[in-house]
């Protein structure tokens, strides 16, 4: 069966201007001029006999027929671009590159590095924590774990686990024996950046129907994993995940006195096109 398809140019032309919004722009990613794209656009109108954009000064809008045509055609270079990569580098097929928060790598992630291993014996993997601001942008990753609802462009959500938050502290603040109370506790908290906090202690405590509680003092950290150690340290209390001390519950090397948990949840997101030693495996 023969297909009737358009220069390849003249289709890259406009996918690149349909998703820059500007021919210039365009030019400058396919590095050639603007009169090639817009040329390249305009024969391509004229070989489907549709109008793919509205031209206005300053302005450059998808038609409804370009609507129709930028997410096929995405699709399919995405689909060579997979399948050329995957014949140039087959060894990419056993390698998953993975961005992970720090605390949850440490804690949850690289303790159960060696069952991955075992069941997977050919797979590579190579974790990093560094934060990345757009996951679908990033070539050098094939999936990354982030918390939040899952509701996110560009990626491909799957949820991995439901987190419970709890309260916990070291033994060593109960050794007089009496109950804990948390308005004479320091109260050990995560920074969201460096001017704002988690709202965990706060979520915690409304959850647990205790009032009266302080939470403006405190010792910050801008790691979970550090605001955890200090607590092992005796410092004071933190709200954790519950996966992220299963170890030191199991061990009673922590102290939880208070039953309330407060739930959050944790998807695994794959950028889209990517993935595939995940997908494999």
């Amino acid at each position: 069966m023969s297909r009737y398809l358009p220069p390849l140019n003249a289709l890259k032309a406009f996918e690149a201007a349909a998703q820059c919004q500007n021919f210039t722009q365009a030019a400058q990613r396919l590095h050639v001029t603007q009169s090639a794209i817009s040329r390249q656009v305009r024969h391509l109108e004229e070989q489907l006999g549709v109008i793919l954009f509205e031209r206005r000064p300053g302005q450059l809008r998808l038609t409804e027929a370009g609507r129709r045509l930028l997410p096929a055609l995405s699709t399919s270079f995405d689909r060579i671009a997979l399948t050329v990569r995957d014949l140039a580098s087959p060894t990419d097929l056993t390698r998953l590159r993975l961005n992970v928060p720090p605390t949850l790598a440490s804690r949850w992630l690289v303790p159960r590095l060696d069952d991955l291993r075992r069941r997977y014996p050919s797979l590579s993997l190579t974790l990093t924590t560094r934060e990345v601001d757009d996951l679908a942008a990033d070539s050098t990753l094939d999936a990354a774990i982030r918390f939040g609802d899952g509701d996110w462009t560009d990626v491909e959500p799957h949820f991995l686990m439901q987190e419970s938050h709890i309260a916990v502290c070291s033994p060593r603040l109960l050794r007089d024996g009496r109950p804990l109370d948390l308005r004479e506790q320091t109260l050990l908290h995560v920074m969201r950046t460096t001017e704002d906090r988690f709202p965990t202690w706060r979520h915690w405590l409304d959850a647990a129907g205790i009032e009266g509680i302080d939470t403006e003092g405190g010792l910050e950290f801008d790691l979970l994993d550090l605001a955890i150690r200090a607590a092992l340290e005796g410092l004071g209390i933190t709200i954790a995940d519950r996966a992220m001390v299963a170890r030191e519950l199991a061990k009673g090397n922590w102290c939880s006195r208070w039953q309330r948990q407060c739930r959050g949840i944790s998807p695994i997101g794959s950028p889209r096109g990517r993935g595939r030693a995940m997908n494999r495996h």
